[in-house]
């Protein structure tokens, strides 16, 4: 869907999965030292949304999820996975309850599949599963942001800013009293900087949760029953991922980043070494220069230096091998 605070001045159009909202307004860097300052928002309006309503909601939930949700307190955020039979990660939701329904907002483009799942699984249960994309759109207010959400909005608040899930018709006049606009450029880099996965980015077809280090975060370990539950508990107890998450420092000499995709060699090999893993995501940060996000065999050491594509990069342990 895109979004209409594409008219406000500056908007340059993100490309991709992130198409209907802006990449930036003008000034990367500016918009990235607003967000860590904790002032501005970001337009997640092309985010889907998806409600689940009816008394038996969150142990209906808790049956599917890799999350522990049966007694999620109101207004507490979570993570939470959908995994297939194999144990690779399908969908990612951000959720939070209100007390009468729960709130996921979702990887662009994914909300018709989740919900087709979600409403195949309901079978005796008294829940009801709504795709609310069309009238609902997600606003980003960073850590320490003063701004205040309207009333009529829920709230999803974590460490990293809230998440306000807003009547898509009020989304032009609430941007006036949120601050100046912050595109999807500046959030990534602050998400990369963060180490955080996204779906669709940092996974592929056979992405496990442990490769990302979502588990606790998004798997709760002490609870079964959710599909692909055998694999997170097999590789927990008795193996280890076969990849890890890293974080890249790349060289700042570079004129271009490496995109998503690059191939990773380790530099004693040279450029026709074997590859060990790939760029997923690739940003400027303001502070940190070029860096990066990346999976890697699980066995690459971890003081190894690395060449992505051409250049030059450092790393730090995500995930630990």
């Amino acid at each position: 869907m895109k979004s209409p605070l594409l008219t406000l001045p500056g908007a340059v159009p993100a490309e991709g999965v992130d198409e209907g909202v802006a990449a930036h307004y003008g000034d990367l860097f500016r918009e990235q030292r607003a967000l860590a300052d904790g002032t501005g928002f970001v337009d997640l309006s092309h985010r889907g949304v998806v409600t689940v309503t009816g008394p038996e909601r969150l142990g209906w939930l808790h049956l599917l999820l890799t999350q522990h949700v049966s007694d999620l307190p109101p207004h507490q955020a979570t993570e939470a996975l959908i995994l297939s039979a194999n144990g690779h990660i399908e969908h990612a939701l951000y959720l939070v309850d209100d007390g009468g329904t729960v709130w996921a907002h979702v990887e662009p483009g994914t909300q018709e599949a989740l919900v087709a799942y979600l409403e195949s699984m309901k079978f005796f249960y008294r829940v009801e599963v709504a795709d609310r994309t069309a009238d609902i759109a997600v606003v980003h207010l960073p850590a320490g942001s003063i701004a205040e959400a309207p009333e009529e909005a829920v709230v999803r608040e974590t460490p990293f800013g809230r998440d306000l899930f807003l009547p898509r018709g009020e989304l032009e006049s609430y941007v006036e009293k949120a601050g100046p606009p912050a595109g999807l450029l500046a959030y990534e880099a602050l998400r990369v900087e963060q180490q955080r996965p996204r779906l669709g980015f940092e996974t592929d077809h056979r992405t496990i949760p442990h490769e990302l280090g979502w588990i606790g975060g998004a798997v709760h370990l002490q609870k079964g029953c959710y599909r692909g539950q055998e694999t997170v508990a097999r590789v927990q107890n008795l193996g280890k991922p076969p990849r890890r998450l890293v974080f890249l420092h790349l060289d700042g000499s570079e004129v271009h980043l490496p995109v998503a995709g690059t191939e990773i060699r380790l530099a004693d090999d040279g450029p026709d070494g074997r590859k060990i893993g790939f760029v997923t995501t690739s940003v400027r940060h303001h502070e940190l220069g070029p860096v990066a996000l990346a999976l890697v065999k699980r066995n690459v050491p971890v003081d190894a230096r690395l060449i992505a594509g051409d250049t030059a990069a450092a790393q730090e342990t995500v995930v630990e091998p």
